[in-house]
């Protein structure tokens, strides 16, 4: 979408900017953040390879600093994954899923609340996309650990459940799939309530 694509540069140049000339650490991860964005719509592996780059340098340089940072660790993981995505398939891509696994697991025990328990989530779709042993660390227990377990500490947030019936279809657990699409369609007033702006758009 262009519109949003547009958005998303948009926020990048200027958290770019404002990290450029900042002295504290929260606008070293929200560029990071803002680097994981943009880099979702790149038209290419390079472009996404270059722009995940520097959220993962300006994550390593804030953790290099403060090594408790929640949102250091989630997000040197989050451009970590988009890297692995350009990069893919490769042993290099492999190894960034390992170096997720950690980072996510660090992010989860400083601050699982994070971006509506966002280290948790993280985890168990990276557990349920990655292939298995002997070639990667892929566990459906791990998935439907981790994502439960974002459901339980964010239970108002849509996605957390949304992933979980996506899991479910994805694993044949009809039962359990309609179960959190239910409750799904119970919240969907509350989060169309509370999470509104354009934000929240896409």
């Amino acid at each position: 979408n262009p519109v949003f694509a547009a958005r998303a540069e948009k926020a990048f140049r200027l958290a770019q900017i404002q990290f450029a000339a900042a002295t504290n650490d929260p606008a070293a991860w929200q560029f990071a953040r803002a680097c994981f964005d943009f880099a979702g719509f790149a038209t290419n592996d390079t472009g996404r390879a270059a722009i995940a780059r520097q959220g993962i340098a300006a994550c390593r340089d804030l953790l290099a600093r403060e090594t408790n940072s929640a949102p250091g660790h989630y997000y040197l993981a989050m451009n970590e994954g988009q890297l692995a995505q350009a990069e893919a398939p490769s042993l290099n891509a492999y190894r960034l899923v390992r170096q997720m696994e950690r980072e996510f697991k660090t992010a989860a025990d400083l601050d699982p609340s994070f971006d509506f328990a966002g280290p948790e989530r993280c985890l168990g779709l990276l557990y349920r996309d990655a292939p298995g042993w002997p070639f990667s660390i892929g566990s459906r227990r791990k998935a439907r650990e981790g994502l439960e377990q974002a459901a339980k500490l964010a239970p108002d947030y849509p996605e957390n459940h949304l992933n979980l019936a996506e899991s479910f279809l994805q694993w044949h657990d009809s039962d359990n799939a309609r179960s959190e699409l239910e409750g799904l369609d119970r919240l969907w007033p509350k989060a169309q309530t509370n999470l509104t702006g354009e934000a929240w758009e896409q």
